[in-house]
């Protein structure tokens, strides 16, 4: 966002924020949450861990070097938000430390950074304006890729956050009804002065934790935030930053996977290398959404590499020579299988025999066409079998090799 206000002004990021939710609501239309099936676990845990990582270091400069007072409301914090829970459950424990330690804070008058000292809170309400800017193509080509790309990274973290409460809660969320509900909310927010955004992994981890399950629990936190900022501004900036930070603390120790430690040790080698790049991508450049798809991007060449192998048998048989195929016939499996044939024999009846394999794209079929055509040269006659239909379809509608020569049988 920030290349865009600076180059083009803070209306252009109104207009571009609208733009976002227009899209957001299309993929939702479009079911665009399928594609969620397409992150493997490790790149889930990758984002957990970085998420926790992140949500800590992002604390450190609150507290780290200010001064022993503000160690020790850390510290109080803490053990507010662990022992509470296990005697009252009705009052989320962030809560009660928030209450009473800003009221220690207050009526002692000890000295620890507050919320006030990040910035000003305006105590009123965001009015309704349409952005500032030209209606025309050369806006729309300005905004496009900015809203283009602040829709996907906010899904990308939304629906990763879904699927985290999911796994918290035990059941499961319609994520295309995410897709749009956010994108509506996008729209509404940039014709009130506010900037696109996406699901809050840190509120929605407390919410649960405090033992929320409904939508109602939603609507109050929405309701409550205009009420504090409206009604208790001159509260909120009073709330002591220390037991903020002991929260937000306590929120990274409890989004942390613990057991990815474990993961690390009995997982496949490169489902662990996945998981560490995606976390340590996350972490070096402050983007959830880099470290997700450098992950998924991993996994697709690890996936491939292991699927790549292939094998090819001879066997005589009569006056026959057999080769069986086995093992997926794509693109990065066709190099081996155009090297383990015998292209010296001569004047012989080959059959190539596909009924342990499946031909998934052109350059398989390329392949086939390659292995032929050598055999043809050798005055070799070449019989192609036990195709699948999926793959005799595409190799008769790809393939070179079909005339006189060869014959395409699914025996």
């Amino acid at each position: 966002m920030v290349p865009l206000v600076k180059e083009h002004g803070l209306n252009y990021l109104l207009a571009a924020t609208i733009l976002t939710g227009v899209f957001q609501v299309i993929f939702g239309v479009f079911k665009v949450a399928k594609v969620m099936k397409f992150i493997p676990r490790a790149v889930m845990i990758g984002f957990v861990n970085a998420l926790a990582i992140m949500i800590f270091m992002a604390q450190v400069p609150h507290f780290i070097g200010i001064s022993n007072m503000t160690y020790i409301f850390v510290a109080i914090t803490l053990v507010i938000l662990f022992v509470v829970p296990k005697f009252i459950k009705s009052i989320p424990s962030p809560l009660i430390a928030i209450v009473v330690l800003t009221a220690i804070a207050i009526y002692s008058g000890v000295e620890l950074g507050t919320v006030g000292d990040l910035g000003a809170i305006t105590q009123s309400l965001p009015a309704f304006f349409i952005p500032d800017v030209p209606f025309t193509f050369e806006t729309l080509a300005i905004i496009f890729p900015y809203s283009f790309a602040l829709a996907i990274v906010g899904l990308l973290e939304s629906l990763l956050t879904a699927s985290i409460v999911d796994d918290m809660t035990g059941t499961e969320s319609d994520k295309n009804k995410e897709s749009r509900g956010q994108g509506i909310a996008n729209m509404i927010t940039g014709f009130f002065g506010g900037m696109a955004g996406c699901a809050m992994i840190g509120q929605s981890v407390i919410n649960v934790k405090s033992g929320r399950r409904g939508r109602l629990s939603t609507l109050v936190a929405g309701v409550f935030l205009m009420f504090l900022i409206i009604v208790l501004g001159d509260l909120v900036v009073q709330i002591p930053m220390p037991v903020l930070v002991g929260i937000m603390i306590m929120v990274s120790i409890g989004t942390f996977d613990w057991s990815s430690f474990t993961y690390l040790r009995k997982a496949p080698k490169s489902d662990a290398v996945v998981m560490l790049v995606s976390v340590g991508i996350v972490v070096a450049t402050h983007d959830l959404s880099q470290g997700v798809i450098a992950g998924v991007i991993l996994s697709a060449l690890f996936f491939v590499a292991k699927t790549s192998k292939i094998q090819v048998t001879e066997r005589k048989e009569n006056q026959n020579m057999i080769f069986n195929v086995k093992g997926p016939l794509f693109f990065a499996s066709v190099e081996g299988f155009v090297e383990s044939f015998d292209f010296t024999l001569k004047n012989t009846n080959i059959i190539i025999d596909f009924s342990n394999t499946n031909v998934w794209d052109d350059s398989a079929v390329g392949a086939i066409d390659k292995v032929v055509i050598k055999f043809y040269e050798n005055n070799n006659k070449v019989t192609i079998q036990g195709l699948n239909s999926s793959s005799k379809k595409l190799v008769e509608r790809l393939a070179i090799y079909n005339d006189a020569n060869a014959k395409l049988s699914t025996h």
